[in-house]
């Protein structure tokens, strides 16, 4: 199993300071790829400041000026939000000056809230459309001269300047539905999923979801299939309780989100009471220690272990869910020197 680092600049409260959130997230990349990590991915989010991630490849383009080795992805760059000309010309540069280190995610978006601003008047259950029809009009401007003649874009002969680096650039699509594997398979894209914090039976499904895709694609290609979870690795009660009570934090502003409820006040996402969520399994703290890569490195270890025989080839290890940087540092700490030895 091969492991990979979701971050994004995070602020919970208006009492964060930006400069230290921006050094925090550039240490805890640094700390990824010294411990050996493989992919570190960058989200794209609008106007909140729990996700601070307006442009995907800014962010990896500043990270990839301080790192050698570890790869860059985007996890991932919103379709609808973005031109085909303008997002394969990102890319490309972005492969370009980082050597050839793009990892290129593309995704349908997640919050109604995003699309009510950046693409007013799409449902966010209908953006999977462009997802589809942006990911070709991508991959032939990287070849060269192209035009397009679609439902949401057209324009005449075109080519990605620059072009990427690398002769194939690795494609992922975020995946949860059926259609999207499907569409992963037939593109021949390496697969992120990410199941919140569903039990290992969300895991299951998307496995299952995976392999028919696999099975109705009639052709050679095996995609990389990646396995995200919030991730808190302790040694002390004190960390514990600290990881636990942050992620039931930033899940109370993820359920605002999820709602539109539409008391975000200058990027903040009004926490929804948790006494509101009282006997929503999702809240439980037993059951998010449990579902969640929550534990000591023993624990942390044999949950990875039933992801690795379930056949998840990648764990991407999210780091942002509230918890203050000290805490997240000692967490990837643990991760890499006691956990990640047990899959040399």
């Amino acid at each position: 199993m091969k492991f990979q680092l979701a971050i994004n600049l995070e602020r919970v409260s208006d009492g964060a300071d930006m400069r230290a959130v921006r050094d925090h997230t550039l240490e805890m990349v640094q700390m990824a790829e010294e411990g050996g990590f493989e992919i570190v991915w960058a989200a794209e989010h609008h106007a909140l400041e729990m996700t601070i991630a307006p442009n995907p490849f800014q962010i990896l383009t500043w990270w990839s000026e301080h790192t050698d080795r570890i790869r860059l992805g985007t996890a991932v760059a919103t379709a609808a939000y973005w031109h085909p000309i303008g997002l394969a010309g990102e890319a490309a540069f972005l492969d370009l000056i980082s050597g050839g280190r793009l990892e290129f995610g593309i995704g349908s978006g997640a919050y109604q809230r995003e699309f009510d601003r950046m693409h007013p008047g799409l449902k966010q259950s209908d953006a999977w459309q462009y997802m589809q029809e942006m990911l070709p009009a991508v991959r032939g401007l990287w070849k060269g001269d192209y035009a397009h003649d679609g439902e949401f874009w057209k324009f005449p002969t075109a080519t990605s300047c620059p072009k990427p680096l690398q002769d194939e650039v690795p494609v992922w699509v975020a995946a949860r539905s059926p259609i999207t594997f499907d569409y992963a398979l037939r593109e021949r894209c390496n697969v992120l999923s990410w199941p919140l914090t569903r039990p290992f039976s969300e895991a299951e499904l998307y496995k299952q979801r995976l392999d028919e895709a696999i099975e109705k694609a009639g052709h050679d290609f095996r995609p990389i299939f990646a396995m995200m979870r919030d991730a808190a690795v302790y040694d002390n009660e004190a960390d514990r309780q600290k990881a636990l009570n942050a992620i039931r934090l930033v899940l109370g502003q993820f359920e605002n989100l999820f709602r539109n409820a539409g008391d975000v006040e200058n990027g903040f996402p009004k926490q929804v009471p948790l006494e509101e969520l009282a006997g929503r399994e999702q809240y439980d703290p037993a059951m998010l220690e449990e579902n969640l890569l929550f534990g000591s490195p023993d624990t942390v270890t044999r949950k990875l272990k039933r992801y690795e025989a379930l056949g998840v080839d990648a764990f991407v290890y999210y780091a942002s869910m509230g918890l203050d940087a000290d805490a997240q540092k000692r967490s990837m700490k643990l991760f890499c020197d006691e956990v990640m030895p047990a899959f040399k």
